[in-house]
Parts: C-alpha cells; structure tokens; sequence
C-alpha cells in the first residue's frame, strides 16, 4: 500500500534515528569538552585580531618615542645593545622604524660559559629610543599577568596555549590546544550532520525563532548561528592544528597528498637552555640576503631580520615599512640562512612552490584573516564572537535538556 513503511523500510530509519543519536551524543560530549577553552579562544581571538594596534594604545610609554633628532640604525643599535649587555642574543630587529615609534627588539638568552646553560633573563622585548638609543621599557611577552604592559601578550599566549606550563621538555599548552582542535575539526563534522536530519527540516536548519525567544532562540543561535558559518569554524579549526601540531600532525599528513619543500624550522630544536649561537653577524647575513633578493627580482626592502636560536637559523624578512604583520595575501617572503656559516638554508615565498607549501603557507594567513587585509581582520574577530556564543549557547542546551531528563526519569521512579 502507498505510504506504508515495510520491515526494510523501518529497519533503515530505525538504524538512522540510532545513528543520529550516537552522533548527538558524540557532539554533546565533544562540545561540554570543548565549550571552555573555545569560549576563552574565541573571545582572545576577537582581541588579538587588533593587538598590535591594542598593544601601543595601552603602552604609549613603551612605544611612542620621546627623543629628537635622526634616528641611528636599528643595527647599530642592537649591536650596541649586545655589547653593554652580553647575557643579550638579539633575535629580532626591525631594519626601519615607523616614524614617532620606539625601537623593538626581540630578546633571547646567550649561553653562560659558566654554566654551559643560557643565562636567565626576566624580559625577552626591549624598546629603545631610535635617536639615542636609551631604554625605554622591557617586558616578558606573554608572561601570566594582567598588568597594562603585559596585557596583550598574555591575551595573546592564552589564546593559543591557555598559559599551560612546559613539562617534560614539551610545550603542553600547545599541544593540549591542537588536540582541542583536532577534536574541534570532527565536530564540525558531526554538528553539521545532524543539523540537517532531513530535507524538510533543512529550512528549521537555518533560521532563528527572533520573536519566541527564551530556549528555542537559543537552541536556533547554538544550530543554525553554527550553520551559517560552519565554513569559518572549520577553517579556523584546521588552521589550528595546523599552527599548534605543525610538526607532529600537518606536515606528515600533508605530505601525503603533496611534496613539501624541506623547512629549516621542521628537525628537533634545541632545548630553550641550549641556544645556537651564530657565527655570523647580521651584516654579512644581510648583505647575502640583498644579493639573493637582487637575483630574484624582487623591489620589496629587507624589512627585519630574525635569529632562531633553537635551530641556529637567521631569516630575513621582506616588507615595505609599516607592513610588518604582512595584512594581505599569504604574507611577506623570508630567506633563511645558517647561523654557523652562512650558508643559505631556505625560503619562503608566498605563492610558490608545490600545492603542498601554498597550503601550509596560507595557515597562519586565514586563521588571522589578515589573508583579505582588513576586512578579513574584522571578520575574524566577528567570527571570535560568534565562536564564544556558540559554546555558552551549547551549554545552555544541554543544561537544559539535562533537567528534562532528570525529570523524566523522576516520573518513572
């Protein structure tokens, strides 16, 4: 008879109905496991979409220069900064500075030969005056503290490692926040699943109940405010594994698929207390950096220059001044070269290379926005927001639904 379900018929939405239910039950699960650290993830990620700019509004004091007159080389200055101070490895300096702003130098611990270990410094951020090369402020970024000064940094370490202290020789905090998102990448999955359990449902899937508020509005901004940019989320997700497991999961898995250009950042990195030091300055570095950029054809100045002292690599960076963060695209170009001998050890050249590079190269770019400059800027911290709602509203739902079982079961006792 038309309309009529047969035994197959029924065993087959029997076994969807229970499918669905393992499902809902994994998303229940993965979500209370989740909700915290996305709450706290997506509400830093919404700020430090802005840090930089959050950073010099709060500290004016570490930013804004105060002297007068030309300002010196940030080389000259640096190197004048090792000299008064040899426990001091500069691993960051900016080759120009933005008019009215102070010099800011990245710090790292040079070995003690007392010791054999690296000195221990409480700072690892000096800001200098570019005209006289005074210090006009040190910091510990991303040390755990609310203070003006450390503000951003710690908003900013928190976002991606929850301040979880290193043990046993591994960043537990970054690899605790990868398998998050590990977990957060299924999910996407699974709640996109059961959002849609049939057709006629689907309109239900993306619409919100304005006007009956209380827990169906909920209920429709936790499902369909999740539908709607269900895209971002998992772009956001995988980004993050990518930026947290890049090594131990992204890499290998995208090797799979592509060749990968071999990273001068992918072996086993010295421990923190056993720094590389160069046996190269800067200035030479520099001036193979030039020579390379000159045969490459690129218009584009020496921006800074870094020192991985993990792996005892420099890297030179290539950005217009005021461009550093590299708004747009896949970011700015980088020649790497061994800090030992000079010798060149790699590249990074946004566009280039197999589907594979591209790939890893667009990671940090898309999980910041900064991919679409701006805009992109404005909508990941939009999507932040949206990230935090979605775990508050995911809590309420099943709050809720646990009350009603319990009263449910309270009926049957």
């Amino acid at each position: 008879m038309a309309g009529t379900i047969g035994p197959s018929g029924t065993q087959a939405v029997g076994k969807r109905w229970a499918d669905r239910t393992f499902f809902v039950l994994m998303h229940r699960w993965a979500g209370l496991f989740l909700a915290l650290f996305l709450f706290i993830s997506g509400l830093t990620g919404a700020i430090i979409s802005w840090d930089h700019e959050l950073d010099e509004w709060l500290n004016p004091h570490l930013f804004e220069a105060q002297g007068e007159g030309v300002p010196q080389s940030p080389l000259v200055l640096a190197s004048q900064l090792e000299a008064a101070d040899p426990r001091l490895l500069i691993n960051w300096v900016p080759l120009a500075v933005e008019p009215g702003h102070n010099l800011v130098l990245g710090i790292g611990p040079r070995l003690d030969p007392t010791t054999g270990k690296a000195f221990e410094l409480d700072f690892n951020q000096i800001m200098l005056d570019p005209v006289d090369g005074e210090i006009r402020g040190k910091r510990m970024w991303g040390a755990v503290s609310l203070s003006r000064e450390d503000l951003l940094p710690f908003l900013y370490k928190l976002h991606y490692s929850m301040h979880i202290p290193d043990g046993f020789g591994i960043e537990l905090g970054i690899i605790f926040m990868g398998i998050l998102a590990i977990v957060w990448t299924f999910d996407c999955f699974i709640a996109l699943w059961i959002s849609f359990p049939k057709a006629s449902a689907w309109p239900k899937s993306l619409s919100f109940r304005w006007r009956q508020g209380g827990s169906k509005l909920n209920f429709d901004l936790h499902r369909s405010g999740g539908v709607w940019i269900w895209g971002f989320l998992l772009i956001l997700a995988v980004t993050a594994v990518s930026m947290n497991l890049n090594r131990e999961i992204m890499r290998p898995l995208v090797s799979l698929f592509s060749t990968l250009t071999p990273s001068p950042f992918s072996g086993t990195p010295n421990p923190p207390e056993q720094p590389i030091e160069p046996k190269v300055d800067r200035r030479t570095v520099l001036k193979l950096a030039a020579v390379e950029a000159k045969r490459l054809g690129w218009s584009t100045p020496p921006g800074g220059i870094f020192y991985v002292s993990e792996f005892g690599v420099y890297g030179v960076t290539f950005f217009e001044p005021g461009h550093e963060h590299g708004d747009g695209g896949l970011g700015n170009p980088s020649l790497y070269y061994e800090g030992k001998d000079g010798l060149p050890a790699g590249s990074k050249i946004p566009g280039t290379g197999s589907a594979g590079d591209i790939f890893m190269q667009a990671q940090y770019p898309l999980h910041s926005g900064r991919i679409l400059g701006l805009p992109g800027r404005i909508l990941i911290s939009a999507i932040g927001l949206m990230v935090a709602i979605l775990s508050i509203t995911g809590v309420i739902v099943w709050q809720k639904k646990r009350l009603v079982r319990k009263k449910i079961l309270a009926r049957t006792v």
